[in-house]
């Protein structure tokens, strides 16, 4: 069994004449050419942070019309809160001075399509089981109840009274917001 395959990335380097990666540093030595400093430092200008899934559907910037300095946004799969999105927000409000948390799962999630047996399979492929979860889901309205029920319950954060979750319809563009009281 093998959980991912690496024969598209060939196929493309192939094509290409170099790696994905060789591609994406070009693409940078050319945005470096006329780079101008923004002259901004790291707190977001907006004061949010924005949580989302990783899915690289997601043009998080355009959908919710913001530029480059107006917020932190923390992606991982699912968007899901964790301990390590707990850390990023952490600093981001005490050390950088955000102030709203805006979490943003996502229709057509593969987490839905997952399940903790993942976790098993990789054991059963490398010997060795994760440390963490796959936080894998079936109903995405929960899952965002209940992230914003992390966020909210956490003691480390200063500020857990704005706080709202949306899903993000893939087909439209559309957010749907979550009650979290449901």
């Amino acid at each position: 069994m093998s959980i991912s395959s690496n024969a598209p990335a060939a196929a493309d380097a192939a094509r290409t004449g170099g790696t994905v990666t060789d591609r994406l540093v070009e693409a940078n030595q050319r945005y470096a050419t006329e780079f101008q400093d923004p002259g901004m430092d790291a707190r977001p200008v907006l004061k949010v942070a924005v949580v989302a899934c990783m899915d690289a559907r997601l043009d998080l910037h355009a959908a919710l019309g913001l530029e480059l300095g107006d917020c932190h946004t923390i992606r991982n799969a699912g968007g899901v809160v964790t301990d390590d999105v707990i850390r990023s927000l952490t600093i981001s409000q005490r050390a950088l001075g955000t102030r709203s948390v805006i979490l943003v799962h996502h229709t057509g999630c593969g987490l839905e399509t997952l399940t903790e047996d993942f976790r098993i399979e990789l054991e059963e492929e490398v010997g060795q089981r994760p440390a963490w979860a796959v936080e894998s889901f079936r109903d995405v309205d929960q899952d965002v109840r209940q992230s914003m029920r992390r966020v909210r319950t956490s003691p480390f954060l200063l500020h857990a009274d704005d706080v709202r979750g949306f899903v993000f319809d893939v087909t439209t563009g559309l957010l749907r917001e979550i009650d979290p009281a449901v």
